[in-house]
């Protein structure tokens, strides 16, 4: 069955960074994001082979101790070959942090990330789209 996209997700929990020294650490975020994701994908999915943009919105507790960027590519590491086959078909990827200071309104979020803003932190936003120029028109 193909995917309905846009789909959105949230992942409660830290990102786990590509720099971390444990790997059973990574191992087991990767896990988290799939997780979430199966929630709102279709039993049995293939993996899309359409070009997609991937946005990310993180919500720490707090000041993030990390970087932003190295939480990327752990979580496209998860979505591959579960929800596209290779992530070269990622074209593009909107990626900001929110803490708690710098949230401002949204004009019209969606129920998702309604939930995201509302949630206890610490808490992640994933949205996919098989559009990659959706908000470039």
């Amino acid at each position: 069955m193909e995917i309905p996209f846009p789909i959105e997700f949230l992942v409660a929990g830290t990102p786990v960074s590509l720099q971390a020294k444990r790997r059973q650490s990574l191992d087991q975020w990767k896990s988290l994001v799939i997780a979430a994701s199966r929630e709102v994908l279709p039993d049995a999915h293939f993996a899309t082979d359409r070009p997609l943009s991937v946005t990310v919105f993180y919500f720490p507790p707090g000041e993030m101790a990390g970087d932003v960027d190295n939480i990327i590519k752990p979580i496209l590491d998860a979505l591959g070959r579960h929800i596209y086959v290779d992530d070269r078909q990622v074209h593009r990827v909107v990626a900001q942090k929110f803490e708690p200071d710098d949230i401002f309104p949204f004009r019209a979020p969606s129920p998702t990330l309604e939930a995201a803003l509302l949630a206890q932190k610490p808490i992640l936003y994933v949205r996919l789209s098989d559009n990659p120029f959706e908000d470039l028109n």
